[in-house]
């Protein structure tokens, strides 16, 4: 990974760091098909006018539109559902956890599906040290929910596979000529597709509550920041440093979460959150393997 690539990482995990957050509070008053709906919706028109603003013109392959409804499944529909319902019986905290198994999973299907994000001890290490470093720093509080709401952590657990899937298939955009604010528009078009039917014979509007002022706030900034903006980010990401290491996003993600709410919301830095960090920071400079080749030079030297 070059500079450019951990800036778009470090972006990406502050976009993203606050997704669980803003989730958090709609789904008090809004069923999650029909949040997910709302979410992919208002990210997708933002797209489109913001392409037809730039008077970008789109041209998408045939052979893409199948690939997109497929990639809508795996990045979009079914992580975003069963995180929204997930956190409907735990807390954001623990599915932060739960979220920083996705470059686990990525590390072994990007090992079976791709030539050359084959799996190395250094991935491995980095990797557990990694989750690791989340762990530690969600701290123990969380740590003894696990074993509680376990269909719940199950479907977390499911959707951090489907973005480990996702992040190899979505690799085969780049090699179409596609750009990423394409890539990421088609998704989230297929995604609001397949969605309209599902909340129409699920969770009809007529049949539920108008969400309160808070929830219409939280989908807003969900949709426009924590996913339309967020992922032209990864797409271009994908495209530049390949599936395993965009996936290393969802390490970050807790680390902003926790500094965010020391800056904005007074909360404490405590001990564990530092020693999390330095965790982390090791599982990051294991995968990317520059420090190590580095120490083995001068070691040699």
């Amino acid at each position: 990974m070059n500079r450019r690539d951990w800036v778009l990482l470090l972006a990406l995990s502050v976009l993203w760091g606050g997704s669980f957050f803003f989730i958090e509070i709609a789904v008090d008053t809004v069923h999650p098909l029909t949040l997910v709906l709302i979410r992919v919706s208002i990210a997708a028109a933002a797209l489109w006018l913001f392409m037809a603003a730039r008077r970008q013109k789109v041209t998408i392959p045939g052979k893409a539109i199948l690939a997109f409804f497929l990639l809508a499944l795996l990045n979009n529909v079914l992580p975003f559902i069963l995180f929204a319902w997930a956190q409907r019986e735990i807390a954001g905290g623990l599915a932060s956890i739960l979220n920083a198994t996705t470059p686990i999973w990525g590390v072994i299907v990007a090992h079976l599906c791709t030539r050359d994000e084959k799996m190395t001890p250094g991935k491995v290490a980095g990797v557990l040290l990694g989750f690791g470093g989340v762990a530690l720093m969600i701290g123990p509080d969380f740590l003894k929910e696990i074993g509680t709401g376990v269909w719940a952590q199950l479907a977390c657990l499911v959707a951090t596979l489907c973005y480990a899937l996702a992040g190899v298939f979505g690799r085969r955009f780049h090699a179409m000529g596609i750009k990423p604010v394409a890539v990421s528009t088609g998704q989230l078009t297929a995604s609001a597709i397949v969605m309209l039917p599902l909340v129409l014979l699920f969770e009809p509007p007529w049949a539920a509550a108008p969400p309160a002022p808070e929830a219409w706030a939280a989908l807003v900034a969900l949709a426009l920041f924590c996913t339309s903006f967020a992922y032209i980010l990864y797409f271009q990401l994908l495209a530049s440093a390949g599936a395993t290491n965009s996936l290393l996003v969802t390490f970050l993600i807790p680390i902003t979460a926790i500094l965010l709410g020391a800056l904005f919301l007074g909360e404490m830095l405590e001990l564990r959150h530092f020693a999390g960090m330095a965790l982390i920071g090791a599982g990051l400079a294991a995968i990317d393997g520059r420090l190590l080749r580095l120490a083995r030079r001068r070691a040699f030297a």
